[in-house]
């Protein structure tokens, strides 16, 4: 199982939407949202209260 990039919610198999860079890098989005957010608008997930970002050790 993958997780989005974005909010970092567990992708169940066959669910979500895989976007491929021009560089090769594959990244995983469990909605539209979360990839509007993303690439379109250039957001940051520790910015937004519905997005749990992934905490740093």
């Amino acid at each position: 199982m993958s997780k989005c990039v974005f909010c970092t919610r567990e992708l169940e198999k066959g669910t979500g939407k895989a976007y491929v860079h021009t560089d090769g890098k594959i990244v995983h989005f469990c909605s539209s949202k979360c990839e509007r957010n993303m690439l379109k608008l250039k957001r940051k997930a520790r910015n937004l209260k519905w997005a749990t970002p992934k905490k740093k050790k």
